[in-house]
């Protein structure tokens, strides 16, 4: 089992950057196919982006391919989402997400159903 816990969200101007950090404990690291999903009031939860658990392949959903960049230091037991050049409808609870192992085909890092462990999420507001 791991546990997941966000951090750096907050308030920013469109345009702006944020780093946000998924900080797990419990599991190596190593071992889990790390993701980010977001979820705007009123609105179902998305994938954001996801790395797999050898840190070969990285996978971005179009709204964010270009502006958004995952990463993993798994020594750190860490999973980072640098966020660039951010918009208002990027603002959501962005929530971190792991599943141990890795998966057999590319469309299921973008299913959060695959995901098994989840993050209490952070709040990322992005004014115009």
């Amino acid at each position: 089992q791991v546990q997941l816990v966000e951090a750096g969200g907050g308030l920013v101007q469109a345009g702006g950057s944020l780093s946000l950090s998924c900080a797990a404990s419990g599991r190596t690291l190593s071992s889990y196919t790390m993701a980010w999903f977001r979820q705007a009031s009123g609105k179902e939860r998305e994938f954001v982006a996801a790395i797999s658990h050898n840190d070969r392949s990285t996978y971005y959903a179009d709204s964010v391919k270009g502006q958004f960049t995952i990463s993993r230091d798994n020594a750190k037991m860490t999973v980072y989402l640098q966020m660039n050049r951010l918009k208002p409808e990027d603002t959501a609870v962005y929530s971190c997400a792991a599943n141990f192992g890795p998966f057999y085909y590319d469309g299921a890092y973008s299913q959060e159903e695959k995901y098994k462990y989840w993050g209490q999420g952070t709040q990322v507001t992005v004014s115009s």
